[in-house]
């Protein structure tokens, strides 16, 4: 397998720089193509100092179609992207399309807020926030590093990046 087109969004600031970096070598050393967004344009920050240059804001791929849309976490991702419907309204076209989305730590509530994670397990970075928008939207939280619920994967946070990576790699194999 190779050749499939993965969306990666991340908060313009306080990203986890693992929860990108890591998924994204599993993503390339499995051939697939990345392509980086995020609420604005420019240079974004992460929580141990990777900068990112971000090419792409969500209304340059909101009509675009990917094989994944991964949602990267951080502090930021509760402050930058938890909120956005337009983040949600791309999660649920791809998830209505039969594409792989996945979050990581804290972005977990983003597919929770979105609707798509509902009665089925999950997990999340633990905080008394984050638990709060799985419980209002009725996601079965399982407290385990990576959860996989047939197209959809969430992972705890870094120490689980790269088995998060592989575990949307397999996802996608079975497209």
């Amino acid at each position: 397998m190779s050749g499939k087109n993965i969306l990666m969004v991340i908060a313009p600031d306080k990203f986890r720089d693992e929860e990108l970096n890591h998924p994204r070598q599993v993503f390339k050393q499995a051939g697939e193509s990345v392509t980086v967004a995020s609420t604005r344009k420019g240079e974004a920050v992460g929580m141990l100092g990777h900068r990112e240059k971000v090419d792409y804001d969500l209304n340059d791929v909101a009509g675009k179609t990917f094989d994944a849309v991964v949602v990267v976490g951080g502090a930021g991702a509760q402050t930058s992207l938890w909120g956005v419907s337009a983040l949600h309204d791309i999660l649920r076209r791809h998830h209505q399309m039969g594409k792989v989305v996945a979050a990581i730590c804290l972005s977990g509530a983003v597919l929770a807020k979105a609707g798509l994670l509902k009665g089925i397990p999950a997990t999340v970075w633990k905080s008394d926030e984050s638990l709060s928008v799985y419980t209002e939207h009725g996601v079965n939280f399982q407290d385990k590093p990576v959860v996989r619920s047939g197209k959809i994967v969430t992972a705890q946070g870094p120490f689980a990046a790269r088995e998060f990576g592989q575990e949307v790699v397999s996802a996608l194999e079975e497209d």
